[in-house]
């Protein structure tokens, strides 16, 4: 129960934050566990409404979050707010004039925690399409998502970034340009640069990107703390080594910046979601429409394929990207009258 002196003292602490120090938005932490009484403790959410509407609900905490984000909307519109809710409440990113909690995004938390599962747990050929689809997908309509390939929890201590789990050690030894290139440093780079794309284009509104990750950095976060005997050994970002150019982080840093600058000049990002209209699970193929841009990408790992191809405006297979070069920039391909997935044309050769 929030007592009217609780709720003027945190309403007034987000107005001192942005008026006295400039905040631009705020991320709610753990807004699952104040959404209801049961804190999301035990609890499976499946997405029936009977889980969201009852008398487990704290309505008391719904209705505080309500009124921070119309304070903050009314008062300071160029704000904005995130909830990180894994529960999935409906109408929590609606404005709170449609009944919505006002929240403008929530974090897409399901995203890095199904990339670091796959790569945990499955070998190459059992990566399973439809379920990455499905995981990169499942939002609910007309709420705004904030997609995300790697979370700051996977750069702390204690576990791993997705560069440091897909090569580990040899970044150590075989990044450099001068060494030869290895299977572990090939398939680490390849599925790096694919899977920060898709998730880009593909999982939501916007994209979040934790400071290092954008060109694979090879070691986790640590702040000085009585463990590490107050050590700052960890406690940076080595952004020294994107300009380096004996090193590969370039091109997985050079990779980043053109995949932005492309979201830049399509806007699939402020798109509708894309239309998926191929998982192909024996081809490790995904292809979809968005923002009037078609996306193929090739998971399988050994299976090329020839006849997939438009007009390349990205290609994670391009030398400048750490890539082999395996596509003709310089070949013209045609959609044919070939109806298949339920579209009416097909890209053929």
């Amino acid at each position: 129960y929030f007592s009217w002196e609780v709720l003027r003292f945190l309403l007034s602490n987000l107005r001192m934050w942005i008026q006295d120090y400039g905040f631009d938005g705020f991320r709610f932490d753990g807004v699952t566990s104040m959404l209801y009484h049961h804190h999301g403790i035990g609890t499976g959410f499946s997405g029936d409404y009977n889980e969201y509407f009852g008398l487990h609900v704290d309505e008391d905490a719904l209705c505080y979050l309500m009124l921070a984000n119309h304070m903050i909307n009314l008062l300071h519109p160029e704000c904005i707010t995130i909830a990180e809710d894994v529960s999935g409440m409906p109408a929590l990113c609606r404005p709170v004039a449609e009944g919505g909690g006002g929240f403008d995004y929530r974090l897409a938390m399901a995203i890095p925690d199904k990339w670091i599962q796959i790569i945990k747990e499955l070998k190459d050929e059992d990566w399973n399409m439809g379920n990455i689809v499905h995981t990169l997908t499942n939002r609910r309509y007309k709420e705004k998502y904030i997609a995300y390939a790697e979370s700051h929890d996977q750069a702390l201590v204690g576990d791993k970034t997705l560069a440091f789990r897909l090569m580990d050690a040899e970044m150590y030894t075989n990044m450099s340009v001068l060494s030869p290139l290895t299977p572990v440093i090939d398939r680490g780079i390849q599925l790096h640069k694919m899977i920060r794309l898709i998730t880009h284009a593909l999982g939501g509104e916007s994209y979040l990107n934790f400071m290092g990750n954008e060109f694979g950095h090879p070691e986790w976060l640590d702040f000085p703390r009585i463990g590490n005997n107050e050590s700052y050994h960890y406690a940076r970002r080595q952004f020294n080594l994107t300009e380096d150019h004996l090193l590969r982080y370039r091109f997985l840093n050079a990779f980043d910046r053109d995949m932005n600058k492309l979201e830049e000049r399509f806007g699939w990002l402020a798109s509708p979601p894309g239309f998926v209209s191929e998982k192909h699970e024996s081809n490790k193929v995904i292809a979809f429409e968005r923002a009037g841009l078609i996306f193929v990408f090739n998971f399988h790992p050994y299976q090329s394929y020839v006849d997939y191809r438009y007009q390349m405006l990205l290609d994670s297979d391009a030398a400048e990207y750490g890539g082999h070069q395996r596509l003709d920039h310089s070949t013209e391909y045609f959609s044919e009258e070939f109806p298949h997935n339920y579209r009416p044309n097909s890209l053929m050769v």
